[in-house]
């Protein structure tokens, strides 16, 4: 195979100064292709299937919403067997950026599982380090039930801060659906009910500077998000359950699992700086509310038809 390399590369010179120039640089390129070519077949070795289901990729998406604003008359509507509804609707969305844009992205990965279960999907949220992303939402919403149609006013949320956290999609290990994990850490300017519209202030119920994620045995936040459920050592559960009035929505999160974790639940906490009312005769201040030790050690919701 040298030898003949040799006379290709020879052949080259001779054509190069010659009339068939064309025919010169083929013979150059595929001489100049086979050389590495043959190299590299040396070091290659076949793999037996075992070898290849062990292959995998470390392929993912980023992704960053700067810039992001929205609006719309969308409207969402859950109307119960007997008439009874209620609606959300009309939502807005804005966020503030890093000073850096696609600095901090959000990421959708597929991550294997190291304890045998299934992979499992997830969705990261920025890091958010210096709190540069904040939101700004809004949404009204209404009820129409027991001979009552009413509007019930607005939701507001004022400079939403996430830090981190995830969310995770899985496989159960024995029941249809869909397995969960939840990790979060956030601080909220404010989020207030306001009953007479979002732009009015007046009987509305406000919570200022609410901050949720994980804290320590001494209720102390430790800056970490707070792990509400993990596919692997708590996993959450949402399906459809049927008994003798039929199928229903089933919502809930697992006891602790010794076997892929620690057997006890995470430790999370929640503070609110003011809890305060704005009516027309003045204010109502509630003062402050804090939960320093917050474990979710089992949860079970079924909704009724």
């Amino acid at each position: 195979m040298a030898n003949a390399r040799r006379s290709l590369l020879a052949a080259c010179t001779v054509f190069v100064g010659a009339a068939m120039a064309p025919a010169a640089v083929l013979a150059l390129t595929l001489a100049l292709a086979l050389a590495p070519t043959t190299a590299r077949a040396d070091g290659l070795r076949p793999l037996n299937d075992k070898a290849l289901s062990d292959v995998r990729g470390g392929d993912g998406v980023s992704f960053d919403l700067n810039g992001f604003s929205m609006n719309g008359d969308l409207r969402v509507t859950y109307t119960r067997p007997d008439g009874a509804s209620i609606w959300a609707g009309n939502p807005s969305a804005s966020r503030s950026d890093s000073a850096t844009p696609f600095s901090d992205p959000y990421r959708f990965d597929i991550v294997r599982s190291t304890n045998g279960l299934a992979d499992v999907a997830q969705f990261s949220l920025p890091q958010n380090i210096n709190g540069e992303q904040k939101w700004q939402l809004a949404y009204d919403f209404g009820v129409n039930a027991d001979g009552i149609d009413r509007d019930g006013g607005s939701i507001v949320v004022s400079d939403l801060a996430l830090y981190g956290g995830s969310w995770q999609f899985s496989t159960p290990r024995n029941q249809d659906g869909l397995a969960l994990g939840v990790a979060t850490r956030m601080e909220v300017g404010q989020w207030a009910l306001r009953p007479n519209g979002r732009a009015n202030t007046v009987g509305q119920m406000a919570l200022d500077n609410i901050r949720i994620g994980a804290t320590d045995e001494n209720g102390n936040f430790t800056g970490q998000p707070w792990v509400i459920a993990d596919v692997a050592r708590q996993p959450a559960l949402v399906n459809a359950l049927a008994d003798e009035n039929g199928p229903r929505l089933h919502i809930g999160i697992a006891a602790p699992d010794a076997q892929y974790g620690t057997g006890q639940a995470a430790s999370g906490g929640i503070e609110i700086g003011k809890i305060s009312f704005t009516a027309p005769s003045g204010n109502v201040d509630l003062g402050s509310s804090r939960i320093g030790n917050i474990q979710i050690n089992y949860l079970d919701i079924k909704f009724r038809q």
